[in-house]
């Protein structure tokens, strides 16, 4: 691989944009060729991103000799297929979150990587935040003690009729794994794979759950108090309380730009992030820890690891048990 990380772009939505900006932002990475299912998307993405190439089919984009990592942004319904054409032709890969559509797809992935040797990584941005990090370091350091709740929602109300994608269970559709996955993710990362876990939703006439409450629980005594939604307007914000202080994310916590640590005693602290890339969304961190993984040649990230995310799809997976949701993928 040369100094300069080749990018190839799978997809052309809104999320696959805002990727390929934050990494046209960055000195040693580039975006050389974009797939979607139509030459015609493709082009027009590349037209206006400025990328060389545009291929009317993944298989294109994949055989691409001078394209280093994949970055799956489909929806997470093809997320199995898209990194699975990558990893057989030999292609590393960041594949967006939900990772999988359930914890089966995912362990195949996982295996496919390590049987090829391949570097594989969910695109799990708030676990590389330099907030999201710092906040962890406070934690595992005792700074509010034993965590013993940590609360996170994430939400928001939308019109979606009954063909919409978020509404079709082929597709993944639901809160769960578009918005859910993000405070399970939240509540892993602190606390690991919980030892219990209860749930209960409201769901469509289709089936895929529109609100979604959950509670875990960990042998420690520490529970997670979580919920998703598309039908009502969440603060998208969290708290982890511990036994001598708490942490308080505001709005989007799972990319803040600072939280709040509150001690008995103590006046509370705002902590920020450090000067970044002017400009970019966030995602930035997630092809800056790729490169350097890449670059070292290891096959996961220790910040993101694939056993962290296996973990994630089987709370999931045992959320939407609880609650009656099930994929055709899931036969």
């Amino acid at each position: 691989m040369s100094d300069t990380v080749r990018w190839g772009v799978l997809a052309t939505g809104g999320i696959a944009a805002t990727f390929t900006a934050d990494v046209q932002g960055l000195p040693d990475a580039e975006v050389v060729a974009v797939a979607s299912r139509t030459e015609a998307s493709a082009r027009a993405f590349a037209d206006r991103h400025r990328i060389a190439r545009a291929y009317g089919s993944w298989a294109e984009l994949v055989a691409d000799d001078t394209v280093d990592v994949v970055y799956v942004a489909t929806p997470h319904s093809a997320h199995h297929a898209a990194a699975s054409l990558a990893l057989k032709a030999g292609k590393h890969v960041l594949c967006e979150k939900a990772f999988t559509l359930n914890s089966r797809e995912a362990k195949e992935l996982v295996a496919l990587a390590r049987d090829r040797g391949l570097f594989l990584m969910e695109a799990m941005w708030t676990y590389l935040n330099p907030v999201v990090r710092r906040l962890t370091e406070l934690v595992r350091d005792g700074a509010i003690g034993e965590i013993r709740t940590v609360q996170a929602d994430f939400g928001f109300a939308g019109d979606f009729a009954p063909g919409h994608r978020l509404r079709d269970p082929a597709l993944g559709g639901g809160a769960l794994l578009d918005l859910g996955v993000y405070p399970v993710s939240f509540a892993h990362l602190l606390l690991g794979e919980p030892d219990r876990i209860q749930a209960d939703a409201l769901l469509s006439p289709e089936g895929v759950d529109l609100n979604t409450g959950m509670l875990l629980g960990w042998e420690s005594g520490a529970t997670a108090l979580l919920s998703c939604s598309i039908v009502g307007h969440h603060p998208t914000a969290a708290t982890v309380i511990g036994t001598e202080g708490r942490i308080d994310l505001p709005r989007d916590f799972f990319h803040p730009d600072h939280f709040v640590l509150r001690r008995a005693g103590a006046e509370p602290e705002t902590i920020t992030s450090g000067p970044g890339p002017q400009g970019l969304s966030g995602m930035q961190y997630e092809a800056v820890e790729v490169a350097r993984a890449v670059r070292a040649g290891e096959q996961e990230s220790p910040l993101v690891p694939l056993e962290g995310s296996l973990a994630v799809m089987r709370t999931l997976d045992a959320v939407r048990d609880r609650i009656g949701v099930r994929y055709p993928a899931d036969a």
